[in-house]
């Protein structure tokens, strides 16, 4: 047994350790990734490593450490890993069946969450029905689901493990009674007989990495997330498609909100004021880029 091996760690000092190796070996963001596989060995939040950093940790404690250290160095993302991502304060499941939540979808929800809102102040007796296209690890309209509570959601995806995957987070969290699943994809020219009713609203976070940009993506991105839920051939295809259909899904008056890539709001929009679409808003993320874009039906 080396003194490596011998050595008793102590939580401060086997995360400062760790972040400094993850550092060295080029791992996005040492530090947090560090923090969050020692949580997951633990069972515990990250505000609980600082309250107890003296704390010894024991050899099985390590061995497991060092398991999920090893992944991390092989550039499996950290939500993998554990098994989970927090998105808008929950947590939901993710693993390499689905897209892991990002922040700017939070926006989504939030402007989302807002247009129903408003609808609702306007006829309090209405029952909205929304449409989530391409659901994914079902992130959106749980989440909405849980700040509303009076939606009826359908949520569709090509993808059958996918919509395993949101079928457990709605579980978990309680909403599964207001989410249909439905197995379904954008690209069919007949996804419009496959709904018998029309939608209040539609909201997507569709594929819209162009296929040029798709080697220039980090190795985690590249190596592990579901390269079909991320990239179309130009960076349009997802949002030409959507705007085909949406009309023909929507009430009149009804809205379709999107996720779009950083300098695509412009593109988006033009297809959609095509499209029909009227009012149409753009909203910025966090670092200033143009990345929700949302329309009225006009007709």
């Amino acid at each position: 047994m080396n003194a490596e091996q011998q050595k008793q760690w102590c939580i401060v000092d086997l995360l400062k350790t760790t972040a400094g190796f993850f550092a060295g070996r080029q791992v996005d963001e040492p530090r947090l990734s560090a923090e969050i596989l020692l949580s997951h060995v633990f069972g515990k939040d990250r505000l609980w490593l600082y309250l107890n950093h003296e704390r010894p940790v024991s050899g099985s404690e390590l061995a497991a450490y060092r398991e999920l250290c090893r992944q991390r160095l092989e550039g499996r993302p950290v939500q993998y890993i554990t098994g989970e991502q927090y998105f808008y304060g929950k947590r939901f499941l993710v693993d390499e069946r689905v897209l892991i939540p990002r922040p700017e979808t939070e926006l989504l929800v939030e402007h989302v969450s807002s247009v129903l809102d408003s609808r609702k102040d306007r006829d309090p007796d209405s029952v909205c029905q929304v449409l989530d296209i391409g659901t994914g690890s079902g992130c959106i309209s749980v989440t909405l689901a849980l700040l509303l509570g009076y939606p009826a959601f359908t949520a569709i995806d090509r993808s059958v493990p996918a919509l395993d995957v949101a079928r457990f987070n709605a579980q978990k969290h309680g909403v599964l009674s207001r989410i249909r699943f439905l197995e379904a994809d954008m690209f069919d020219a007949g996804l419009v007989e496959q709904f018998d009713a029309r939608f209040d609203l539609i909201v997507s976070n569709p594929p819209y990495i162009p296929e040029e940009e798709w080697e220039g993506l980090q190795k985690e991105v590249k190596g592990f997330e579901p390269k079909e839920a991320l990239v179309t051939p130009d960076g349009t295809s997802s949002y030409k498609a959507i705007c085909r259909s949406a009309p023909s899904m929507l009430k009149t008056g009804g809205a379709l909100c999107m996720e779009v890539h950083a300098d695509g709001a412009m593109k988006v929009s033009a297809l959609m004021e095509s499209a029909g679409f009227c009012g149409i808003i753009v909203r910025k993320d966090y670092s200033g880029n143009d990345r929700i874009v949302c329309g009225t039906l006009a007709y």
